[in-house]
């Protein structure tokens, strides 16, 4: 084990997080899982409260309160989920629009850390980061939690596939 590709790898990881943050901060003006909650809804599987909550690490009322924050700001429709006792989170084309500038800001804020890399090596390193996911020993719900930032449009052949069906549920 090379303690100092660990260490780089580290600090890799959190100036993308720091990029990514940035980003979201910029086009959604607020922070913590508020973006995460837009791409997950955006699938369009119609998750429940409970399904979301559970993506994204939250507690029942952390989740409560940012659905009625989405829903207040006009981003997410609450209808009838698979039972009657259960409701369903769809995003409304505002919530759409933001969505996908979410992803799009989410690629422009990473794709600069890329720059100094050939496309061969591009390619090299997408492979090898395909490699590492693949290897990561993770639950579906991990691997929910994982993508869930995720521009589906982007990977579409995904080395940690998450079931967000099951999960939508």
């Amino acid at each position: 084990m090379n303690d100092r590709t660990t260490n780089l790898l580290g600090t890799v990881g959190l100036a993308i997080a720091s990029r990514i943050a940035a980003a979201a901060r910029a086009i959604l003006s607020h922070a913590g899982e508020t973006p995460a909650a837009l791409v997950v809804i955006g699938y369009g599987l119609g998750p429940s409260n409970e399904a979301l909550r559970a993506i994204l690490g939250l507690s029942h009322p952390g989740a409560v309160r940012l659905v009625d924050r989405l829903v207040a700001d006009g981003l997410v429709d609450r209808r009838p989920g698979a039972d009657r006792r259960s409701i369903a989170l769809f995003l409304t084309d505002a919530g759409h629009r933001l969505r996908d500038d979410l992803l799009k800001g989410r690629l422009a804020a990473i794709r600069p850390l890329l720059a100094p890399l050939t496309h061969d090596e591009q390619d090299l390193l997408g492979m090898l980061l395909a490699k590492l996911l693949a290897g990561m020993p993770t639950s579906d719900a991990e691997r929910c939690h994982l993508c869930r930032l995720c521009d589906d449009r982007a990977c579409t052949n995904c080395p940690i596939p998450a079931d967000f069906r099951q999960r939508a549920a």
